[in-house]
């Protein structure tokens, strides 16, 4: 069985790495650990402990992130949970902390996720679509604002909560 499912939800591949980071860390803690994206995950069922991830676009999850919460709601109650998201880009980003959207607010108490983590998030003037991301690609949000540090960091104290937590 693994123990621990990292699912992830984004756009551009920045989330993906961000939980990639994140299940390397909490490997590195000697657990098992399922890297997937969330729209390719059936059920959780043979996970002991997961993490959600979601790219913030407007302050949004990305859709296939909460479906995933929905769809698995019964099962998430059942075992311990933590959520992230990423996104905020500009000066100042990596330290924000940005309050859950509303829909993911009312899944994370039902399911009683821990709190969640904010990272900062990368926007790269190669990769986004749209007039609006373009033109906050090529001002002072533009660039990589995620704090590695800090994520390896959250992701060591995720590893160690779920060894005393759940039974291997």
């Amino acid at each position: 069985m693994s123990v621990v499912l990292v699912a992830y939800a984004g756009r551009h591949g920045g989330t993906r790495q961000i939980a990639e980071v994140i299940a390397a860390e909490i490997g590195g803690t000697g657990l098992t650990v399922d890297v997937r994206d969330a729209a390719d995950v059936a059920g959780v069922e043979d996970y002991a402990a997961v993490i959600v991830g979601s790219a913030l676009y407007y302050h949004r999850w990305r859709p296939e992130a909460v479906r995933f919460l929905e769809r698995n709601a019964g099962a998430l109650a059942e075992r311990p949970v933590w959520l992230f998201h990423s996104g905020p880009c500009g000066p100042g980003a990596a330290g924000q902390q940005v309050s859950l959207p509303p829909n993911v607010a009312l899944l994370a108490a039902r399911i009683d996720a821990e709190r969640t983590a904010t990272f900062g998030g990368r926007l790269d003037p190669a990769t986004v679509h749209g007039l609006i991301p373009r033109l906050l690609a090529s001002g002072r949000r533009a660039g990589d604002f995620r704090d590695w540090d800090r994520i390896k960091a959250w992701a060591r104290d995720v590893g160690r909560r779920v060894r005393t937590r759940v039974t291997l």
